[in-house]
């Protein structure tokens, strides 16, 4: 797919992605400083970032798949340092998935304690131990690959557009729920009608 910019407009979306996600993730862990007063705020954030999550694995993903199949720009790239490859992006995927599932369930069951606040508070421990690795090692490509001009990168804003908006439609759905659980945690029901 040359026209859509190939393993380098694949890099790109990636890039822009991965930028998108430290904002979001910033004002999400900025949260976690206060959270009793800041759950409605943490779910929010957290469902809206469930999209664009989505669509990095899914860049990722597909960077991994064409390589793994011999496509030749791909391969031309070459993989990423073993230990990157073997360790840190296993256990980088395994727990944002586990992170965020745990997060959705939590909303959907309307708790604030219990087994599956200790997995979200765990899987979130090693997540940030995963992919501060991650970005510490990836953040040096990220400016070159967002400056370059390739075709497709109106469709790849497209697709960031798309998984942003999704995202707030996801976190403007799920509001209720969120106010529930901020109703719960500050012990005053309705703190957001005053």
């Amino acid at each position: 797919m040359k026209r859509l910019g190939g393993s380098d407009g694949n890099e790109q979306l990636t890039a822009v992605v991965a930028t998108l996600l430290v904002v979001l993730l910033a004002i999400e862990g900025a949260t976690i400083l206060d959270l009793r007063p800041l759950m409605t705020v943490h779910a929010f954030v957290g469902m809206l970032l469930v999209p664009v999550v989505a669509l990095k694995l899914a860049s990722t993903g597909w960077r991994m798949l064409r390589y793994y199949t011999g496509a030749e720009e791909y391969v031309r790239r070459g993989p990423p340092h073993a230990f990157l490859r073997v360790v840190v992006a296993p256990v980088a995927v395994a727990s944002t998935v586990v992170l965020f599932a745990t997060g959705i369930v939590l909303l959907a069951i309307d708790r604030t304690e219990g087994p599956v606040v200790a997995l979200h508070k765990a899987s979130f421990v090693v997540w940030f131990g995963a992919v501060g690795v991650h970005i510490l090692v990836r953040m040096v490509r990220v400016p070159a690959a967002l400056r370059r001009r390739l075709p497709g990168t109106a469709f790849r804003l497209g697709l960031v557009a798309a998984s942003l908006a999704a995202g707030f439609a996801v976190a403007a759905m799920t509001l209720p729920q969120a106010d529930r659980l901020q109703d719960r945690v500050s012990a005053h029901v309705g703190v957001d009608a005053a």
